[in-house]
């Protein structure tokens, strides 16, 4: 019987620095737009662009966590922090 042959460390470096190549750009514009929105909420001059921002954050927290780049958890952690922050505004 013949054994599929291991992946070598040096094809697994390769990989990995490929694949960060890939992830590094789409995390840094997940947390750039978690930061706008946060921003935007913080202001809040109207309350359709609070919601706008809340929503394209969480949109963009779900691809990144479909996609691997966050973890799952981490984007829904995140969502109810904006979604928190946005009700506390909304009723001051």
């Amino acid at each position: 019987m013949h054994r599929k042959k291991p992946i070598t460390s040096a094809v697994r470096v390769k990989h990995i620095a490929k694949r960060r190549q890939i992830n590094l750009p789409l995390r840094t514009r997940t947390k750039r737009v978690v930061r706008q929105a946060a921003a935007i909420i913080e202001e809040a001059e109207a309350p359709e662009q609070a919601q706008n921002a809340l929503r394209q954050a969480a949109s963009v927290l779900d691809r990144a966590a479909q996609k691997g780049i966050i973890h799952r958890r981490t984007a829904a952690r995140k969502k109810s922090r904006l979604a928190r922050r946005l009700r506390a505004v909304a009723t001051s």
